[in-house]
């Protein structure tokens, strides 16, 4: 966000627009382009966007963005113009797929994976550049130089650290808290749990209608079309909280954690839409 843009501006309304247009088009293309190795023709893919209620000129318009962003590369196959993923944005949504839909969270035992790193005061953008992107992947910072997350067996710090050429100045390691405090006020510092509980409420008012309309009596299963546009919606909207809370343990959050619930509400809402949605993508891309 820049100076000029503030969040009550009308240019920051449009700003977050086209940022959700962007991340919706990603999460089309991380659903349902992989199989033929991330390619969508231009015509399946602006008819999927229109039924997310997207207009062909702001569709086009954000093709063009995350073109330039180095995300989708255009690609003709078959004969038919279209757009593939990146290698890059590859490896992104195959790091993110272990992280988005596991269900289960770390307990204590598991212990946590430390990244201990240390950047040349000349290349002082790398580390910011390594900051980021421990946040991004959910890692609390225990002291300046000293990041901590959950040890779950998909972690994927290491290859993403590698693929981004950052493994030279951290090291990871696995480690247990022995001493000293209550590891559940530990957490509390590492990370914002008041924020993440936010975001949580705030994906549970935006979803849990749909969950209790489609299981409302005589309701029935919802439509193919109905369906794809709600599950697009509904990952799209979950794929940023299982980094922002990368699986803490429970025994260590607020009793009755709204994260829980939050999950939940989305591993139901996948088992409803999914299928369906799926079947509305074969019929759209014949």
């Amino acid at each position: 966000m820049t100076a000029a843009t503030e969040p009550n501006e009308p240019g920051a309304d449009a700003s977050a627009r086209s940022a959700r247009l962007r991340h919706l088009i990603i999460t089309v293309y991380g659903l349902y382009a992989r199989h033929d190795g991330g390619w969508l023709s231009v015509a399946t893919l602006i008819r999927l966007l229109a039924d997310l209620g997207i207009d062909e000129p702001a569709a086009r318009s954000a093709i063009s963005r995350l073109k330039r962003r180095g995300i989708l590369q255009s690609q003709r196959s078959g004969g038919s113009a279209g757009y593939q993923l990146s290698a890059e944005a590859l490896a992104i949504l195959r790091e993110g797929d272990a992280r988005i839909f596991r269900r289960g969270r770390a307990t204590p035992a598991d212990g946590w994976v430390l990244a201990v790193f240390s950047v040349p005061e000349s290349e002082r953008h790398r580390r910011h550049v390594l900051r980021s992107e421990l946040t991004r992947l959910g890692f609390g910072m225990v002291a300046p130089g000293v990041w901590i997350v959950p040890a779950h067996p998909q972690d994927t710090t290491a290859e993403t650290l590698r693929r981004l050429e950052l493994d030279a100045y951290a090291d990871l390691f696995r480690a247990d808290h022995l001493a000293f405090g209550d590891p559940a006020a530990k957490v509390r510092q590492w990370w914002d749990l008041d924020e993440l509980e936010r975001h949580y409420e705030s994906f549970i008012r935006t979803h849990e209608p749909a969950l209790l309309a489609f299981g409302s009596a005589g309701s029935g299963p919802p439509g193919e079309q109905e369906a794809f546009a709600g599950y697009v919606r509904v990952l799209t909207d979950w794929r940023r909280l299982p980094y922002l809370d990368p699986g803490l343990p429970a025994e260590l959050l607020p009793e009755g954690w709204i994260g829980i619930r939050a999950a939940d509400l989305f591993f139901a809402l996948q088992a409803l839409l999914e299928e369906p949605a799926r079947a509305h993508v074969k019929s759209v891309s014949r």
